[in-house]
């Protein structure tokens, strides 16, 4: 069947989570798309292609990296090894160290000109309330004016009725760990760690969130971390 849409899948949990309900709560057919920007957690790409093949669909990569604009001058601690990966909550001033600049603006216009070439009708993308305070371009404001951008740059080419798909932009991390239950997600196969390392450390700001939200929500984690007690300390001291 053909894609009606496209994906922006990393491989973490809101993202696999969002596929999940693309497939089998939407009834779509999204085209996914996942980006090597030159992240430390590159395997997150790899995450994602495990779960599509267990899905029996096409994961298609888009390099940035030959670009250099978001590893040479960004000095976020995503891209850049000479930044250290902030430990705690995402509340934490710290997480700021994590942005990478105008990084879903780029992604979105990628997906967009993908979606139009194929006569698709929406990009989706997982963000959520939680990315809010830390990332401007997880915000509602954000998302209006880059649909409103994407229609009026390709008039005549788009579907009539494009939009950009935020499912969880006013939903919490909790919200999308019991969505990922309720819809069987593997979430063991899921990467989130913000470390390029063999296990999720447990002590980013991502790994954090994370299991605070699985256990929130009251799902079994079967994630092997390095730490497993660090997030209770931090989400105590909230």
């Amino acid at each position: 069947m053909d894609n009606d849409g496209v994906a922006i899948v990393s491989g973490g949990l809101d993202s696999i989570t969002m596929l999940y309900k693309l497939l089998f709560q939407d009834n779509r057919r999204p085209f996914v798309l996942s980006f090597d920007y030159g992240q430390r957690h590159v395997r997150e790409i790899s995450a994602a292609g495990e779960v599509c093949n267990l899905l029996g669909i096409e994961q298609r990569v888009f390099d940035f990296t030959d670009f250099g604009w978001i590893t040479e001058l960004s000095g976020s601690a995503l891209v850049d090894d000479t930044v250290v990966v902030p430990e705690g909550h995402y509340a934490a001033e710290t997480m700021k160290a994590t942005v990478v600049p105008n990084r879903n603006m780029a992604m979105i216009s990628i997906a967009a000109a993908f979606c139009i070439s194929i006569k698709g009708d929406y990009v989706a993308t997982a963000i959520h309330s939680g990315d809010h305070a830390i990332y401007p371009d997880c915000r509602p404001g954000f998302i209006q004016a880059m649909r409103s951008a994407i229609r009026i740059a390709n008039e005549g080419f788009v579907h009539p009725n494009f939009h950009i798909y935020t499912p969880f932009i006013l939903q919490s991390k909790t919200d999308i760990a019991t969505l990922a239950q309720v819809l069987a997600v593997p979430i063991e196969k899921t990467w989130s760690c913000y470390n390029g390392r063999e296990q999720h450390c447990g002590r980013c700001g991502t790994c954090v969130e994370r299991q605070e939200a699985l256990h929130n929500a009251g799902v079994p984690d079967l994630t092997p971390y390095e730490d497993s007690e660090f997030w209770k300390e931090q989400v105590a001291k909230l």
